[in-house]
């Protein structure tokens, strides 16, 4: 059985850090694209971050690029997402998710999400 598993969420001030976590099992890590989607009360689902497990390639939404970092752990078969400069218009729930390849990643043709962790920003 596919599972990922966020934490990390919480409440940080406006310009401050979080870092989220996504532990995954249930299938060959490596061969997968893993990143995050967000949503906010009345706003759509976005694309956050995402890694290729196998060769590291990332992808970033404009809104985070250069304040998040997303890194990936394969002995531990993890997917780390850091964010710094934090806005208030970053608050939502963040979802990992899981792709066969980055195009079905992009595309929301996703094998399996994830609980969610709220990220609540304070201005």
């Amino acid at each position: 059985e596919v599972q990922l598993v966020e934490s990390g969420g919480g409440l940080a001030q406006a310009g401050g850090s979080l870092r989220l976590s996504c532990a995954a099992s249930g299938f060959t890590f490596d061969d997968y694209v893993i990143g995050w989607f967000r949503q906010a009360p009345g706003k759509e689902r976005e694309g956050v971050s995402a890694i290729s497990s196998s060769d590291g390639s990332t992808y970033y939404a404009n809104s985070v690029k250069g304040r998040f970092t997303i890194s990936s752990d394969n002995a531990k078969t993890t997917v780390y997402l850091q964010m710094n400069s934090l806005k208030p218009e970053d608050a939502a729930i963040y979802y990992c998710a899981t792709a066969y390849d980055a195009i079905a990643w992009l595309g929301e043709a996703l094998d399996a999400w994830g609980q969610g962790t709220l990220v609540t920003v304070s201005s």
